[in-house]
């Protein structure tokens, strides 16, 4: 299977004040295929086993370090990593790695959509996840994720449901294993400004509240939301709204029968045509295009 492309990892090193950020997945290939697993020789080998900082504002990566070794390198902490470990990189943390020659074991990407799906509101597990930590590794996870390797380049029957049930298996481990050890966690963003405005927009996003709402409850003015927010993801806090929302209906176009109307409504929109227009402007294609674009390609 041909690889999504080549900015799983930053390929021109150069020095630079500015923090990479990269999507794996284009905005449209990013929900043709549910997940993305590759080997960690397959990236760190072209570039001299060296991964410079970078970020990504829509993806949770998984790193499962099986031989060799090296430094991470997350939100400018920089622990050792000693095999077998497990590394959490939730979306948002800048991450960097240096790994020893030869090191081996795999990088689980999952797009927001995923996660969204597989993890419920209320369940407990995302938050766990939104720490970045290095881990001892989860009895089975090695297993879990040699299977998950297998099965993404494979193109059985059943493929996209093998790889949603075992990414729901290998992230409620990962969540296990932090929850057991946060004193391991590298840092916590609990409790800062920009988890609860995170916090705020997961659970008002279908209200469609305007950007200063947001900050008056959180006693802070528009503009120092958003540099808090683009300090945290390298977007202003207004556009992490909208891709909410945006995210949201693209779970609602995939995974359910409502029609384009109905998600606009479900979204607070109350013109469907609005919608239409906000969702073509942030994807590039209106909701009946999108829909009929995965139809075609599934």
């Amino acid at each position: 299977m041909d690889q999504p492309c080549d900015l799983l990892y930053i390929s021109h090193m150069h020095s630079s004040a500015r923090i990479d950020s990269y999507n794996l997945f284009g905005e449209t290939a990013e929900l043709a295929d549910v997940l993305h697993v590759e080997t960690i020789r397959a990236r760190s080998e072209l570039h001299d086993w060296e991964l410079r900082p970078h970020r990504h504002a829509r993806l949770h990566q998984l790193l499962v370090l099986t031989s060799g070794g090296g430094e991470a390198d997350l939100d400018g902490n920089r622990p050792n990593l000693a095999p077998p470990c497990l590394i959490n990189v939730p979306r948002g943390v800048v991450h960097g790695f240096r790994f020893g020659n030869g090191t081996g074991g795999w990088v689980i990407t999952l797009t927001s959509d995923l996660l969204d799906q597989n993890l419920a509101p209320g369940e407990g597990i995302r938050a766990p996840l939104d720490l970045p930590a290095v881990l001892p590794l989860p009895e089975g996870m090695q297993d879990l994720a040699a299977r998950l390797f297998h099965e993404y380049r494979a193109n059985a029957f059943g493929r996209a449901q093998m790889l949603r049930g075992l990414a729901l298996s290998l992230t409620a481990l990962a969540a296990r294993a932090a929850a057991a050890g946060r004193e391991a966690s590298v840092q916590s963003r609990s409790g800062t400004l920009f988890a609860r405005f995170e916090a705020l927009v997961e659970r008002d996003f279908r209200l469609r509240r305007p950007l200063a709402e947001y900050a008056n409850e959180l006693a802070v003015s528009a503009t120092h939301l958003n540099r808090i927010a683009h300090q945290a993801t390298g977007q202003p806090a207004s556009a992490l709204v909208g891709a909410r929302v945006l995210r949201e209906a693209r779970r609602l176009l995939i995974y359910t029968n409502m029609t384009a109307a109905q998600i606009g409504y479900e979204l607070g929109f109350n013109d469907p045509a609005h919608f239409s227009r906000v969702f073509a402007k942030g994807t590039g294609m209106p909701p009946r295009k999108f829909r009929q674009q995965l139809a075609g390609s599934g």
